[in-house]
């Protein structure tokens, strides 16, 4: 089915897929505007379920009405759709029938319908990785609205990692002034044997926290909400580049990484690595409405603290018989900080060598069966699985670097995120989905779209969880190809 036929004719190729839905019957039911997000009428009805919206177009106007402030900006987001496909239908039928450009028509016709939803899931998130790879706070403004339209509610931003420090700390300037900034990047995938090649450009930025907040109530007002991804006390090679005395070896002068792969230099053992540890936290919790941070948790090998004499002074100080110990009193640490600040903690599921604090909330990035596992062990749980959700991989042959194996658009429309056999108990436990686009073979903004588009839309429709058929989600998809590039996206185009 062309592109043009689909937006063409009624009624709209929505995605995610309604609950309920029914169109008005005649063209003299829709309705005609030049402002429709002016007036549209919206409301909250505390006597429909808190999840729940309802949409109605008529020849005389919009409502929207919800069970809460949530639901309703999921409505907004919804009747969004609605007008940028109208808008969208338009240009196309004028494109059909002019033979120059033409003035922009202001006037909108948005069909009549009819229109009630409620997502199966709360959280319906991506991983962005402005660590690895710089995001500019615009780019990612662009990606929050292109979410919110496909009612995408979870921006989770990794900040911190060997690669980059990407924002302020008080009290920490050489964070951004050190910490924020490789002077060379590997290309490909690393080797590790000598055989590398390196772009030489200096590569790095960093966010102030002025603009952390305003990209925080951005999103807010798109009804998407900023996740922080601040890792400890792994992945923190960065942080030890610019403050040497945070990491095992004071006297050792490292540099922000600038290769892939799993840096052995973590957070050491002094009251100054742990004071680092409060002072970030406490900042971003301030910085994030967010009621989770992410502390990541994976990949801190304890080899240095196995070197190290401070560390091997301090656990035995503590009365630890193991290093992994060490792991688990900081997440005690960064529990317990954002604790008192009314925050939950987040971490991988591959955590696996200490005790997850009962109340985390953990993303199972391994596999699909890591969120079975998860839930069976009592936690709130969100589904990440790299091989069906992660946006890194390549989509097939000749395609641009990226990881490996694979993942094509029809491996999306096929996947099934979530486990089947899970006890009503357990399903209660899941947030939602979570798609994830580590940066480190994403080095723009642009790459980061073509890596994201079309796949996070059939992704979307996994997470709001109504059913539809793959074969026709794929052509409701071809058709949003012209949607994403009315609103600015360079998506990858769907082969037939």
């Amino acid at each position: 089915m062309s592109t043009n036929s689909e937006l063409n004719s009624a009624p709209l190729p929505l995605i995610p897929e309604p609950l309920s839905v029914r169109w008005g019957e005649t063209p003299a039911e829709d309705w005609v505007t030049t402002d429709p997000f002016g007036e549209v009428t919206v409301g909250v009805n505390k006597d429909l379920p808190r999840t729940n919206f309802s949409l109605t177009i008529h020849e005389k106007g919009a409502s929207i009405t919800a069970g809460s402030e949530a639901a309703l900006a999921d409505g907004r987001n919804a009747f969004a759709q609605i007008v940028h496909l109208s808008a969208v239908r338009s240009q196309l039928a004028n494109a059909a029938t002019v033979a120059s450009e033409q003035p922009s028509d202001p006037t909108y016709r948005i069909p009549a319908l009819t229109l009630s939803d409620s997502p199966a899931h709360a959280w319906r998130g991506l991983l962005v990785d402005p660590a690895r790879h710089f995001l500019p706070v615009e780019d990612l403004k662009r990606l929050i609205t292109v979410m919110a339209v496909y009612r995408m509610n979870v921006l989770h931003l990794n900040l911190t990692d060997d690669q980059g420090w990407r924002f302020e700390v008080s009290g920490y300037p050489r964070l951004t002034e050190v910490g924020a900034w490789r002077e060379r990047t590997v290309e490909g995938t690393p080797q590790f044997e000598g055989e590398d090649t390196f772009a030489e450009d200096r590569h790095g930025g960093f966010y102030t926290q002025d603009e952390l907040r305003e990209l925080v109530q951005y999103a807010r007002s798109r009804g998407v909400t900023l996740v922080p991804g601040v890792n400890l006390p792994g992945h923190a090679q960065a942080a030890v580049a610019a403050y040497p005395n945070l990491g095992n070896f004071p006297n050792r002068q490292l540099l922000v990484r600038e290769t892939w792969g799993v840096s052995d230099h973590v957070l050491g053992t002094s009251e100054a690595s742990f004071q680092f540890v409060r002072d970030v936290l406490e900042q971003v919790a301030d910085i994030f409405d967010s009621p989770f941070v992410h502390v990541g948790g994976e990949d801190a090998p304890l080899t240095e603290w196995e070197h190290s004499p401070e560390a091997r002074s301090r656990r035995e100080e503590w009365g630890y018989s193991r290093e992994s110990e060490i792991l688990g009193r900081y997440f005690a640490l960064a529990a317990k900080v954002l604790h008192d600040k009314g925050k939950r903690l987040a971490v991988w599921d591959s955590s696996t060598l200490v005790r997850v604090p009962d109340d985390a909330v953990v993303l199972a990035g391994r596999d699909p069966k890591g969120v079975k596992a998860a839930v069976s062990r009592g936690f709130q749980t969100v589904a990440a699985p790299e091989s069906i959700l992660g946006l890194d991989r390549v989509q097939g042959r000749n395609e641009p670097a990226g990881a490996n194996p694979s993942l094509s658009l029809e491996d999306v429309l096929e996947s099934k995120p979530l486990p089947k056999k899970l006890s009503e108990e357990q399903e209660r436990l899941v947030l939602g989905i979570e798609a994830t686009a580590f940066g480190q073979f994403i080095p723009t903004a642009r790459h980061l779209e073509y890596m994201l588009f079309p796949r996070l839309v059939a992704i979307a429709q996994h997470a709001w969880g109504s059913s539809i058929e793959p074969d026709e989600l794929r052509e409701r998809i071809r058709a949003h190809e012209a949607l994403l590039a009315h609103l600015g996206v360079e998506s990858r185009k769907i082969l037939d």
